[in-house]
Order: C-alpha cells, then sequence, then structure tokens
C-alpha cells in the first residue's frame, strides 16, 4: 500500500510540468516570458483540478486526506459507463448539489483558460472536445485507487463546465469588441 500526500502529488505534477517546459524551452533556444505567464494560468487551473479530484473535500484533524494506491484493492474496478444512473444516488440534496455543481463548477475555468493558452483552440467544439479529453483522462488516472471511481457522470458534468467557460470566454470578447 502506498499513500500519497497532496503535496506529494503536486510536487510530482509541478516536477513534470517544469520539465515539459524546460524541454520546449531547450528546443525552442528561447524563453518567452509573456508566453510562460499565460501558461501559468493552465497551470494553476489543473493544479486547483488535481486538488479536488484526487483529495476530495473530506478532512480529518484539519489536514486533506492521503491518496492510497492498494494494488489488492483495485479490482474490480469501479467504473461507471451508463449515464445518469447514479447522478442521483445521494443521501440528500446537498450532495447532490454538491456533485453536480461541484463537477461542472470545477472545470468552468478550463473553459476559459483554453482558448486563452492555445490560440487554435477557437471554437466551442474544439474547447468541449479539449476539455472531455482532460476528463478522460483524469478519470483515467482515478482506477487504480480504491478510494476512488471513474464515471461517465462526471466526464460529462466536467465537459458541460468547459462549455460554460468557453461561453464566458466568448461573451467577454464579444463584449469587448
Amino acid at each position: 500500500m502506498i499513500q500519497i500526500s497532496f503535496l506529494m502529488a503536486e510536487i510530482v505534477f509541478t516536477a513534470i510540468w517544469l520539465l515539459t517546459r524546460l524541454c520546449v524551452w531547450i528546443k525552442q533556444k528561447r524563453l518567452d516570458w509573456k508566453r510562460e505567464a499565460v501558461l501559468l494560468l493552465m497551470y494553476i487551473n489543473l493544479a486547483v483540478i488535481i486538488r479536488f479530484v484526487f483529495f476530495p473535500r473530506a478532512l480529518v484533524d484539519g489536514h486533506i486526506q492521503p491518496l492510497i494506491l492498494d494494488t489488492a484493492a483495485v479490482l474490480p474496478l469501479r467504473v461507471n459507463l451508463t449515464p445518469l444512473i447514479h447522478l442521483f444516488e445521494y443521501d440528500g440534496l446537498r450532495d447532490l448539489l454538491w456533485n453536480v455543481a461541484g463537477n461542472t463548477a470545477m472545470f468552468i475555468p478550463s473553459g476559459i483558460v483554453l482558448p486563452i493558452v492555445y490560440k487554435k483552440l477557437n471554437r466551442l467544439w474544439k474547447v468541449a472536445t479539449a476539455g472531455a479529453f482532460i476528463s478522460l483522462c483524469i478519470e483515467i488516472l482515478q482506477l487504480p485507487f480504491a478510494s476512488r471511481a471513474s464515471d461517465i457522470d462526471d466526464l460529462i458534468l466536467n465537459t458541460l463546465g468547459v462549455v460554460i467557460g468557453y461561453g464566458i470566454y466568448a461573451a467577454v470578447k464579444r463584449l469587448k469588441r
């Protein structure tokens, strides 16, 4: 059994981010500070998503609980591929709203940041596809952790959040004209 703390996960994510950026700088033989500042938005966006997806709101003694990788508890995989079947199976309205609003709101910044950072993501369908891909990667990364589950509803709600975020981005862009 391996326990992964939130701090360790963020350190690994930051190291991967910096190594990727270093490879780009070496390949391009220059450092574009303006571009890096914009990319920092994407880094922050992903860091926040990692926090809330892999280290949910449950705190014990004021501490974020670690992510546990227990190979003995991985199988059977906890995967729901049937849309909306478990979406309303919560103890109360508060938990239902927390799930729906949380999964949607968590990805709204992605819908705003993606077209700012990546100019080729200039259409709703492109941003929605990129957001769905990010969400799918997260759902796949959750598979080996016994405390997490992969759910098609999360993929749908995350993508909806990206679409809402892109709508905000497009509205602000239109107002600026």
